[in-house]
């Protein structure tokens, strides 16, 4: 039987081989510290989860839930965007409910790409910006993210036939995997170079809400015209340690809205009623929690960063993320320096590599497990030698 080619060309997921890496490690009696995948170690708050116990009782949320979600859960989606934004969003017909965010950056191209149309994705970038470009038939070109550049997209650089053929440009920022971040005036430069050329701007906001050094993160759509071409992603899978209750929203343009809402409508049967409940109780979180939820990361990151200049590492602390993103020395690619954490010290670190060519000769390191790992990990790190 001959599988489909979409599925034969599709690269295995970036995390699964770190997985496998560790599996092997475990099956030989050694304990690895992973500073692989980026899932927050810190629980999911009480009081959302209390929020859930209480709602599974409710008999309605046993039955199927709508694709676009529950009103409560969009209304609160859009007082959340009004008070953290100044972004004033219709309920109704601006938001719409995602089984995580990652379903919906998944799914959005169908809802612009035909085969053989060109979506702009940034390069190094979370992987699933190509791989739903690929199941939609579409043609992915890069643009490269240099630090030369602060990591941020150079329109000018993207050539003007291109950009005529493009359909859609994904943005990221605060950015995985580089932990860069955007002001407004690079927003506004992103808008400006969409609507020149008629093109559907997707921002993955997944983490404006892990932010450190006072830095306030903004959303796309505080751009008075970037509601007419866009649609901004959000999770709560950072923002709450919320990864395994996959709760996600798309806010945005009405119309682009509504194409997302067809598609997934055919696709999928909506998230369950009670993790929406979850999700509001969620969206109300205080500034106060957040805060203290991001300084255990603070910590972390301080930590990391001054382990890693100590054994020679460039490493900068971002402003936002849960990333360290760093250069390796010399002589090695980013493959075969992971491959020597790995043997030599018995720590897994992803390779750059995995988020696209221009990510090659980095590393990234997460700050998600526990602070006796990241201390066991740092000292593995501390015994490292460059050769």
């Amino acid at each position: 039987m001959k599988l489909a080619k979409r599925v034969q060309d599709l690269p295995p997921y970036l995390f699964v081989g770190i997985s496998k890496a560790i599996a092997k490690k475990k099956e030989q009696g050694i304990d690895v510290i992973s500073f692989g995948i980026g899932d927050p170690d810190i629980p999911t708050p009480k009081k959302v989860l209390d929020r859930l116990k209480k709602a599974s009782d409710v008999p309605a949320h046993h039955r199927y839930p709508e694709s676009e979600g529950l009103p409560e859960f969009r209304k609160a989606v859009a007082d959340f965007y009004k008070s953290r934004f100044g972004v004033d969003l219709d309920y109704n017909n601006e938001i719409i409910n995602l089984i995580g965010a990652k379903e919906g950056i998944a799914h959005a191209p169908l809802c612009f790409i035909d085969p053989g149309d060109k979506a702009l994705v940034p390069n190094p970038a979370y992987p699933v910006y190509e791989i739903g470009t690929m199941f939609a038939g579409g043609e992915t070109v890069y643009v490269d993210l240099l630090e030369k550049n602060n990591f941020l997209i150079d329109f000018t650089s993207i050539d003007t036939k291109l950009a005529k053929e493009a359909k859609m440009l994904w943005i990221n920022y605060p950015n995985n995997p580089t932990g860069a971040i955007a002001h407004l005036d690079f927003f506004n430069e992103a808008v400006e170079f969409c609507k020149e050329f008629d093109i559907a701007l997707m921002h993955d906001a997944c983490y404006t809400e892990v932010t450190y050094d006072d830095y306030v993160a903004p959303s796309l759509l505080q751009i008075p015209e970037a509601k007419d071409i866009s649609i901004e992603f959000h999770s709560l899978s950072k923002t709450a340690n919320m990864t395994g209750w996959r709760v996600g929203t798309a806010v945005g343009n009405p119309d682009l809205i509504n194409a997302l809402m067809r598609v997934k409508s055919n696709i999928d049967s909506g998230l369950s009623q009670a993790i929406q409940e979850m999700g509001i109780e969620a969206l109300s979180l205080s500034k106060d929690w957040i805060n203290a939820n991001n300084e255990i990361y603070k910590k972390r990151r301080d930590k990391v960063v001054t382990t890693l200049k100590e054994i020679g590492l460039d490493a900068n602390a971002p402003k936002a993320t849960l990333y360290i993103w760093t250069r390796i020395p010399n002589g090695y690619t980013s493959a075969s320096f992971t491959e020597k954490l790995l043997e030599e010290v018995n720590v897994v670190v992803t390779p750059g590599s995995g988020y696209g060519t221009a990510g090659e000769g980095y590393i990234r390191l997460s700050l998600t497990i526990p602070d006796e790992q990241i201390d066991e990990g740092l000292k593995r790190l501390s015994q490292f030698t460059l050769k």
